[in-house]
């Protein structure tokens, strides 16, 4: 299944992706797709729903915003560094643990919405990244076990204020944590549906100039490890977002860095996933 969420940003309501292309209102039968819902069985329920041929359900107007396919969620946890090209264009050496790095989640925005340029930022920057969805609660989780917590994944664009990453002090999170900096979607896709989330293309434009060309099944730490390692150090709940890291070509690794600036147009794309597609605008 691809689950969407739609409306005004704050108040949007649940609906799924149909494959015919028909996006769906499942407001009348679900009240979000949040934790209590991944935690409490509603991707089976809804499964059975969708089977059912949605009853209830109207079609969604294709001119509606979309927002991030998950209710804003307890925790977004990042990896760092966990493409070996990416590591290298850091120019900081080869991690040999994943470094974790947190994102306010009141970064959390659409797929289509702008991203803000905040006051003071010179080094805006971009990072195309697979998303993995918690589906049910994880600590101390196996490897073995990592997978059976996914409910499903989806595309995430990491933008970076590189200033306030590295010229400030303190912790990474400064310079991800604006507001606008964790677009998600277009959808939530479905675990049963990836047949292999280390196979997927994932790729960035800049003005149609692509920067990030990359393949999932590059990452030095993969996706149950990553699982069972966070959930060492926290418990992951169910609705919250692991993004996993982006291949090389950011605008920090270019001899010349290219940042973005207001009216720039960012598309980043995972292999059937979707794509992400922003404007880049000034704080007002």
């Amino acid at each position: 299944m691809r689950l969407i969420r739609f409306g005004e940003a704050g108040r949007e309501e649940p609906g799924v992706l149909l494959p015919d292309g028909r996006r769906i209102d499942a407001s009348g039968e679900f009240n979000d797709y949040d934790e209590g819902f991944f935690g409490l069985g509603g991707l089976e329920s809804l499964a059975e729903w969708v089977k059912d041929g949605c009853p209830g359900g109207t079609e969604i107007p294709p001119d509606t915003r979309l927002g991030p396919p998950v209710n804003r969620p307890s925790k977004i946890v990042c990896v760092g560094k966990n493409y070996l090209d990416h590591a290298k264009e850091f120019g900081e050496g080869i991690p040999t643990e994943p470094p974790l790095f947190m994102k306010a989640t009141t970064c959390w925005a659409g797929p289509n919405d702008e991203v803000i340029r905040p006051r003071g930022s010179e080094k805006l920057d971009y990072e195309v990244e697979l998303a993995v969805v918690i589906g049910s609660t994880a600590s101390y989780v196996d490897e073995i076990a990592a997978l059976d917590c996914i409910a499903g994944y989806s595309v995430f664009c990491d933008y970076s204020e590189r200033a306030f990453q590295k010229d400030m002090g303190g912790q990474w999170m400064k310079g991800k944590s604006a507001d606008t900096f964790g677009p998600m979607g277009p959808c939530l896709v479905t675990a049963d549906e990836v047949a292999d989330p280390h196979g997927l293309r994932l790729w960035c434009k800049v003005n149609t100039e692509v920067r990030q060309n990359g393949w999932t099944g590059d990452m030095m730490f993969r996706i149950p490890f990553l699982i069972s390692y966070i959930s060492r150090f926290m418990t992951l709940l169910p609705g919250d977002v692991i993004a996993t890291g982006t291949p090389s070509g950011v605008a920090m690794g270019m001899e010349i860095p290219r940042y973005l600036v207001p009216g720039d147009a960012v598309e980043c794309g995972i292999e059937g996933l979707g794509e992400l597609r922003q404007r880049v605008v000034a704080l007002g």
